[in-house]
């Protein structure tokens, strides 16, 4: 047996100033990880392209895998970028001489040409192959369109958030693609979206609505379907169709699929009120937190959160924290590549004042964030990189370029250079700190952060800073979505 595997990643936030050029998938290189080398970055790791090799080296499949391409959430992706990441994906599908097709993607991959990333390339793979059965793994922050799972054997999606279960997903695919292929099983799949924008601070499924929708989708899939998939979309897309959608797959039952699909629509309409999410003022936050005592409290600076397209550079929160006076603190992170490289010329040890953050220009929300004066003592310097300890994205590498410490005194400040969330422990241990010897963790994260960090918060207090990120969605203007939609009107 013979399967053709590829990853295509990227969440696009497009009121994001962050640019996505080619290199930005492949951690600066200018050149793609294909072949043994993405093999190698992936088998044994938990992700779904993980779960698809995992499945096809127990069946004793070849694997031929073209390219394996992920970018943090940021601007756009850059058209040339998107072809030429495209072109390396269908060039394998044009040779032929595959048993099946299996794709790690997003879901939520806007280009500078094409608002639907992921269903314009695979319209493009089956004008090439319309026959040949593919399995699609999707992010739970799929915006959905009829071109992804028109043109696909099936679809399945995270029941996690934060994305734990990445390995799953990609197991569940690769198995109901094996079954088709063997003519044990012959997938149909009815999808539908809704006119709602779920606030991504209310998407997590450590609480109602999500949790039961998710566990509504377990349950359909341990006796009903094959894959029951509920996306809540990524409201940062200023696109057509963002927003909630459903997938449901069946062994050769559409009309069970369609059951199944209006059962989970239903259940996510009703519950639209409850994925609003409502912020206090940042100074009361932070004086919330100050009178907290047992820690770890982890603080999130949750508009500026790298994994939903946030600059991370916006400084509002960390001035706040100075000067309410938090002490025994540490923050992840600022991303500022010429502050991290005067500190690590600096050396460690050196006592140094730095302009820090507030870089990044930031035009589609009305206000900005300026840079912020720290004076400290470089405290640790490293090359950024370092493996997840999972549970999300267990093994997988990571790579924030130059990263330095900054230690203020009463805040360990990290610098990074390359885009980073901060969702698992090892972002703090790769530089010699134990958040739980810290009372304030504060992270630039709105969910994710639950996956390394969850177990150890003793109190969570929500920050509303500033940034792209931001859950007050009357701070963007939408110009692209349909209209009306929940919460943007009154429905």
């Amino acid at each position: 047996m013979r399967l053709l595997m590829a990853m295509f990643k990227h969440e696009t936030n497009t009121f994001s100033p962050v640019p996505t050029p080619f290199e930005r998938f492949f951690r600066g290189n200018s050149t793609a990880l294909q072949g043994d080398d993405a093999l190698a970055a992936y088998a044994g790791t938990g992700s779904a392209l993980g779960g698809y090799i995992d499945v096809a080296q127990k069946h004793g499949a070849e694997i031929v895998l073209p390219v394996a391409a992920e970018a943090w959430p940021s601007a756009p992706v850059d058209a040339q970028a998107y072809e030429r990441i495209c072109g390396l994906i269908l060039a394998e599908v044009k040779k032929g001489g595959y048993d099946g097709i299996l794709l790690d993607l997003h879901g939520a991959m806007v280009t500078e040409t094409h608002e639907d990333g992921e269903g314009t390339l695979l319209k493009r793979l089956r004008a090439i192959d319309p026959v040949t059965p593919v399995a699609v793994t999707l992010d739970m922050h799929t915006n959905l369109y009829a071109d992804i799972v028109e043109n696909a054997t099936v679809v399945t999606g995270y029941h996690t958030y934060p994305h734990i279960d990445m390995f799953e997903a990609g197991c569940r695919a690769a198995d109901i693609l094996m079954r088709t292929i063997s003519g044990q099983i012959k997938p149909v799949m009815a999808w539908g979206n809704l006119p709602m924008l779920p606030h991504v601070m209310r998407q997590g499924t450590h609480m109602d609505p999500n949790k039961s929708l998710q566990a509504n989708c377990i349950a359909m899939e341990s006796n009903q379907a094959l894959a029951a998939s509920l996306f809540v979309g990524f409201p940062h897309a200023d696109i057509s169709n963002a927003g909630l959608g459903v997938v449901v797959c069946t062994d050769g039952n559409p009309a069970l699929a369609e059951k199944l699909r209006n059962d989970l629509l239903d259940q996510a309409w009703r519950a639209r009120a409850a994925f609003v999410f409502e912020s206090e003022p940042l100074q009361e936050s932070v004086a919330r937190a100050r009178q907290m005592t047992s820690g770890p409290i982890v603080l999130l600076d949750h508009c500026d959160n790298s994994a939903s397209g946030g600059t991370m550079d916006t400084t509002v929160v960390l001035g706040e924290v100075i000067r309410q006076g938090l002490s025994n603190a540490v923050f992840y992170a600022i991303y500022d590549p010429e502050a991290a490289q005067i500190a690590a010329q600096a050396g460690i040890g050196a006592n140094i004042t730095l302009s820090l953050g507030g870089k990044l220009a930031m035009p589609a929300i009305s206000q900005a964030s300026s840079p912020i004066q720290v004076s400290g003592k470089v405290k640790f310097v490293f090359d950024g990189l370092y493996r997840n300890h999972g549970p999300m994205y267990k093994g997988v590498l990571n790579d924030t370029g130059t990263t330095v410490v900054l230690d203020t005194g009463n805040i360990e400040i990290i610098i990074i250079s390359q885009h980073q969330e901060p969702f698992d422990i090892s972002c703090l241990q790769s530089v010699g700190i134990d958040p739980f010897k810290k009372r304030y963790v504060i992270l630039k994260s709105r969910v994710h952060w639950r996956a390394g960090f969850g177990n150890m918060a003793r109190e969570v207090v929500e920050c509303n800073g500033l940034g792209v990120t931001t859950s007050d969605y009357s701070q963007l203007e939408f110009k692209h979505v349909r209209r009306p939609i929940y919460p943007l009107d009154a429905l």
